[in-house]
C-alpha cells in the first residue's frame, strides 16, 4: 500500500455496506493510519494487507496476511477487504488463495486463521473455501464473540 491507494482505501473503508462487521466504517484519517500501520507491518513482519486490483488495473479491494490476535495468543490471520458492488465474483477467494500459497512456500508449517464476525456468512464461506474450518471463539472482545477458522498450512 502506499499514499496513492489512498482514495481507493477510504472509499473502501468508509462504506458502512463493505464495514458492516466492523464497530463503524473507517473515515479518510483512518484510512490513512491503515496505509501507515500496513507499511508497518511489512517492515516488521514482511507482510501485511495488499491493495487488489483486476487486470485492467480496476482497484477491488485489499487482501493479506497479518497477526492478529485470538484470546490473547498471536495468530497468522488471511483478511479481506472488497468493495461492495463487487462481492460475491470470487475476488476475495482467488486473493486470500494466493495468501495461502504464500503461506506455504514461505512459511508453512503453520497455522493460519481467519477471524470472523459469526453473522458474516459471506467471509465465512471464503475461509471455507479455502479448507478453513471452524477451530475456536474468540471471547478477547469486549463487545463480541468472534468466529475462528483456521487450517494448518503445509509446505509446498
Amino acid at each position: 500500500m502506499i499514499d496513492d491507494d489512498l482514495d481507493d482505501l477510504a472509499a473502501l473503508l468508509g462504506d458502512p455496506a463493505v464495514m458492516t462487521y466492523y464497530p463503524a466504517p473507517k473515515t479518510r484519517a483512518e484510512s490513512a493510519a491503515w496505509i501507515v500501520r500496513m507499511r508497518e507491518r511489512y517492515a516488521q513482519d514482511g507482510h501485511g494487507l495488499w491493495t487488489l486490483e483486476t487486470h485492467d488495473g480496476a482497484f477491488v479491494g485489499d487482501c493479506g496476511l497479518t497477526w492478529q490476535s485470538s484470546n490473547g495468543q498471536p495468530v497468522l490471520e488471511v483478511g479481506y477487504h472488497v468493495r461492495a458492488e463487487l462481492q460475491g465474483r470470487g475476488y476475495a477467494t482467488e486473493a486470500a488463495r494466493a495468501c495461502v500459497e504464500l503461506v506455504a512456500r514461505e512459511l508453512a508449517p503453520t497455522l493460519l486463521t481467519a477471524i470472523i464476525h459469526p453473522d458474516n456468512t459471506a467471509s465465512r464461506r471464503v475461509a471455507e473455501k479455502l479448507g478453513m474450518r471452524h477451530i475456536d471463539d474468540d471471547r478477547a472482545h469486549p463487545w463480541i464473540v468472534r468466529t475462528v477458522m483456521g487450517m494448518t498450512v503445509e509446505p509446498i
